[in-house]
């Protein structure tokens, strides 16, 4: 799908025809994930958004249960024909607990007709599994997942922190157009790997999680300052965060010298790595978003790139991205 207007640079994501803006809108924090979200202030930010090029919203049925999905289906009508619109499946509430995971053949089926529902619309342009189920096949799931393509419900497929095993079966039952994985100078090693798998397949890849969910951002420069979803990641924690503190203000004093923002860098950095990467940081702000946008002028070349990766070694950062349940759900 392409959308009528590019105002922002472009890039193909898998084989079948599929492009979005190289930075798109990650709609998590839509739903109240890090602060409290106001419906109307959320459409009018999507609204913003598109306006200003971005094509690409991502949004998951686990995203506020069901709320993030109405929210995004209000925001683009009207403007349908200038989005991409990409949700997931697959994460079932478990009070008490980490999220359960279902990938059984009938609850894919169920689970499309669900966020079609709650969308407002009949096709979806960019479906994914948004963890992995161990109990089920990935070829059953998937192929429940071409089903809904044949049916027309779904246009293109993707998975989400799949591991390259797991993502060159799903490819081989239905083609695979991109898959979502954790990915920022403050965690690479799983998705480096997994690039090595898209790109000889030609799957797109997206990475969530940009900016290391604000860290990145230097807007975080104490510990007190962590409050909300981030006071349970690790990497947040009291034990890690000095550490980690101090790897971001390296990477402050190279925006300084770039003359641009912090989290302008760290996205130039991701978008440095291929021309198979989009990003889609997630904000509820107009400023954050045009600011995120503005990384799309800064330019680094192989060697600045490298520069910065040398600046955050992977080995560095102190605190895996996930509490331990979580960790139990990704990269399968």
């Amino acid at each position: 799908m392409t959308t009528t207007t590019e105002l922002l640079p472009h890039r193909a994501l898998g084989r079948g025809g599929l492009r979005v803006a190289a930075i798109g809108l990650g709609c998590m924090s839509l739903s109240g994930v890090y602060g409290e979200a106001q419906d109307a202030a959320s459409e009018d930010l999507i609204r913003a958004a598109i306006d200003r090029g971005v094509d690409h919203l991502d949004s998951s049925d686990m995203y506020g249960w069901g709320h993030n999905e109405t929210v995004v289906g209000r925001a683009i009508k009207g403007r349908r024909d200038r989005v991409v619109l990409a949700t997931k499946f697959g994460q079932t509430q478990n009070p008490g607990g980490p999220n359960g995971v279902n990938g059984r053949p009938e609850y894919v089926i169920a689970a499309c007709e669900a966020s079609l529902k709650r969308l407002g619309e009949e096709v979806i342009d960019l479906y994914y599994q948004h963890r992995v189920d161990p109990s089920v096949p990935i070829e059953e799931t998937v192929g429940a997942m071409a089903r809904l393509v044949e049916q027309g419900k779904v246009r293109h497929l993707g998975l989400s922190e799949a591991r390259p095993e797991t993502i060159r079966r799903a490819h081989a039952v239905h083609p695979i157009a991109a898959v979502q994985t954790e990915f920022s100078l403050l965690y690479r090693t799983e998705a480096e790997e997994t690039r090595r798998t898209t790109r000889a397949l030609g799957i797109g890849f997206v990475a969530y999680a940009p900016l290391g969910r604000g860290f990145l951002t230097g807007a975080i420069r104490e510990f007190a300052d962590v409050d909300g979803r981030r006071a349970a990641h690790p990497r947040f924690q009291e034990a890690n965060f000095a550490r980690n503190r101090a790897l971001v203000a390296k990477i402050e004093a190279k925006a300084a010298a770039k003359g641009c923002t912090p989290a302008q860098l760290t996205l130039a950095w991701l978008l440095a790595q291929g021309d198979d990467v989009v990003a889609i940081p997630g904000t509820r702000y107009l400023p954050r978003l045009e600011e995120n946008l503005g990384a799309l002028a800064v330019r680094l070349d192989a060697a600045e790139a490298a520069e910065i990766s040398a600046l955050v070694p992977p080995e560095a950062v102190a605190g895996t991205r996930y509490p331990a349940g979580g960790m139990k759900g990704v990269y399968l």
